[in-house]
């Protein structure tokens, strides 16, 4: 024991100092002063990284005390970061997501994006045109989201439904209700991607199919350019990013189905950067169709209004996605 002791000592004394100038530097750099490290102190970090990295090994190896090999384990992941971390601040890092990371990932799902607003649309025609040929689809389709708006309720308390303004108290709630639940389904498009995508496409035929059916139960009361009117004003944003969601998850699907000279999950885990990307972009979309949801569209009860809102938030959303830009150096 008194050996190891003795062992301890003489290897900390031989190179603690040089791990006393690395923890100043980093004190220093990490204090937010990093720009006030002179050039020589910005050379000496990494080389007393690679020095302190070796000795931390070599610590390891001979079995040194556990307090040294601490200190040491601590001292080269604190070093490690600064030489090779990032060296964007968080808002740096958020400004280049919104302006080019997001974008960027959502163009390059162009493809995959046409084919889930394909199916929505199908599904939505579909749906429109069974349930004014036969009123039985619409309870199939709809379900428990009908709450109350089926074919036996009166074409007053539909119409009421879009213009009453009077349960502004309860639309916080509804917002956090809706929100919740096509945040589940935007997560569940892109988490069951991995099977071939096929998930994936009922889940969006669904929304589809529920669109649809409401459409044509108002369309037969007289009042389908009114619901759509009460739709869009933040379904051009919902929808979207569910649409999103889903190309996301086909990607994924698409990635494991066809791998090309990759192994599947090798070539799932590349698809997944991207579309991970997309999908924190998803849930950004949400918030804002959830505002526009739970707010705007009871508080605004004129058609024109919902729809110019509903036309300038799309066009702002295709701008912003397929507009090209100059690509910036990193």
């Amino acid at each position: 024991m008194r050996d190891l002791q003795l062992k301890s000592h003489r290897f900390r004394a031989e190179r603690e100092g040089d791990w006393r100038r690395l923890e100043s530097l980093l004190k220093k750099a990490e204090g937010g002063r990093a720009s006030r490290l002179a050039d020589d102190e910005l050379l000496q970090i990494p080389v007393l990284y690679r020095a302190a990295t070796s000795s931390l090994s070599m610590a390891r190896a001979t079995s040194l005390d556990a307090s040294l090999i601490g200190y040491l384990e601590s001292l080269t992941t604190r070093a490690y970061f600064f030489v090779y971390g990032p060296r964007t601040r968080l808002l740096q890092r958020l400004t280049r997501f919104f302006r080019q990371d997001w974008p960027e990932a959502v163009k390059g799902l162009w493809r995959e994006t046409a084919i889930c607003a394909a199916i929505f649309l199908v599904a939505a025609c579909a749906a429109y045109f069974m349930v004014l040929r036969d009123n039985g689809w619409y309870d199939t389709m709809v379900g428990g989201m009908a709450q109350g708006r089926d074919f036996a309720a009166s074409t007053e308390s539909l119409k009421k439904v879009l213009y009453d303004n009077d349960s502004k108290h309860f639309l916080g709630a509804f917002a956090v209700f809706l929100f919740t639940h096509n945040a589940q389904v935007s997560i569940f498009c892109f988490a069951l991607g991995f099977a071939f995508g096929l998930p994936t496409a009922l889940l969006i035929a669904e929304q589809g199919l529920v669109f649809g059916a409401m459409l044509a139960l108002y369309a037969s009361r007289g009042l389908g350019w009114q619901l759509l009117g009460w739709l869009m004003i933040h379904g051009s944003t919902e929808l979207f990013a569910v649409i999103l969601a889903g190309a996301a998850g086909f990607r994924i699907g698409w990635a494991v189905a066809f791998p090309g000279e990759k192994t599947r999950i090798d070539a799932a885990a590349a698809a997944g950067r991207q579309a991970g990307v997309v999908m924190i972009g998803v849930v950004a979309m949400l918030v804002v169709a959830g505002l526009l949801e739970g707010v705007g569209r009871q508080t605004i009860l004129i058609d024109w209004q919902r729809y110019t809102i509903a036309g300038v938030t799309l066009t702002l959303w295709l701008t912003y996605f397929y507009l090209p830009r100059r690509r910036r150096l990193a």
